[in-house]
């Protein structure tokens, strides 16, 4: 089976298009499928990370810069459209001769920027078409659409896709790298009712434009913490305020390391008492292993996962940040309620069931 997907991480849209469907790629790869990546060189991408973890990547070039304005007269207007950094039919021209020379039995989308503009001029140039999606802002023709989002159902689809279209919706399919399943036991094991909370993880994506995760320092430098208090920020290798946490981290009163682009998040995760992090991508890891979360949403699109995971007491989710020290005072109040709801978002298996949904069709 040939696969390709198509998606891209920037400065602007983050990382965790990219990771998910990578989670995804390796799965299938497992499978016997044969995967290649296409994706735009943007600045904050991740074509190298593709690459490195043994995919094909044809990397599209526009032969102009984007205006923002080029050809949008023939094409729908999304709320996205200028993460692509080029029109939907510019796109288009760039990976058909890639599809013609491949032929994939799939072709598999995650992109804001792209509907069914894109996906029914492109898609007499593969067998099937999947996409991955979170906001349902859009028209879609394809054979597959998978929604991992936590409370997202069928129904949200209903007029966004064709009647024979199979939709996954909720977090059952969230696509999570097999360790974090392999960590849940212990991690849940180790959250007793009395933990004390003296490891904390910060984790604010993969990029992280607006320096969130230096902020959050400034806010705990206010705290009188233990000593055996240890805190651990991890950040991607494409996240441009580096140097300024780094900087912070050396002026915390307790232990505070910085890690960039790591390879056991899982690990950290598993033995953190508390995280503070993004409303993406992650909050599925972080359920996954029980993990209590103080959450902030850093992007409009995040909004929605953020308040379904709170109305069900998965998080802690903060207004504004101003109000993160009496959040972190008083975690051990409120982590224990927040551990149970939260391991029964995802148990880690979802991308088993996403594989099985692809071969099945």
């Amino acid at each position: 089976m040939k696969v390709v997907f198509r998606v891209d991480a920037s400065i602007k849209m983050g990382s965790g298009h990219v990771m998910r469907c990578l989670t995804l790629a390796h799965a299938l790869s497992d499978k016997g499928a044969d995967v290649t990546f296409i994706c735009r060189n943007l600045e904050g991408n991740l074509v190298e990370k593709i690459r490195q973890e043994g995919f094909e990547t044809f990397l599209l070039v526009l032969a102009s810069p984007f205006d923002g304005k080029a050809n949008l007269k023939k094409e729908p207007r999304l709320f996205h459209s200028e993460w692509l950094e080029a029109t939907q039919l510019e796109d288009v021209d760039e990976c058909t001769p890639i599809l013609k020379k491949i032929q994939p039995d799939w072709l598999i989308v995650d992109h804001y920027s792209i509907d069914q503009f894109w996906q029914m001029r492109l898609a007499p140039f593969c067998r099937k078409l999947m996409v991955i999606d979170d906001l349902a802002d859009r028209q879609h023709v394809c054979d597959l659409l998978l929604d991992q989002n936590f409370g997202s159902t069928v129904d949200k689809y209903k007029m966004r896709v064709q009647r024979n279209c199979k939709v996954l919706a909720g977090s059952h399919y969230a696509l999570l790298r097999p360790e974090f399943a392999n960590w849940r036991s212990y991690s849940l094991a180790r959250r007793q009712p009395d933990n004390r909370v003296e490891t904390i993880l910060i984790s604010m994506g993969g990029v992280d434009p607006d320096n969130y995760t230096g902020r959050i320092l400034q806010q705990l430098m206010e705290l009188d913490f233990e000593p055996c208090v240890k805190i651990t920020v991890v950040m991607g290798a494409t996240a441009p305020h580096t140097a300024n946490v780094k900087k912070l981290a050396q002026q915390m009163a307790v232990n505070t390391t910085v890690n960039t682009n790591v390879g056991n998040m899982a690990e950290l995760m598993a033995n953190s008492d508390l995280a503070i992090g993004a409303a993406g991508a992650t909050s599925w890891e972080r359920c996954c292993l029980g993990l209590p979360t103080i959450q902030l949403v850093i992007a409009e699109n995040q909004r929605q996962i953020a308040r379904a995971l709170s109305e069900a007491n998965a998080i802690m989710l903060l207004d504004s940040l101003a109000d993160l020290p009496e959040s972190v005072v008083t975690a051990e109040q409120w982590c224990p309620g927040v551990v149970n709801s939260a391991q029964s978002v995802t148990d880690g298996l979802g991308v088993n069931r996403v594989v099985d949904a692809i071969q099945s069709i």
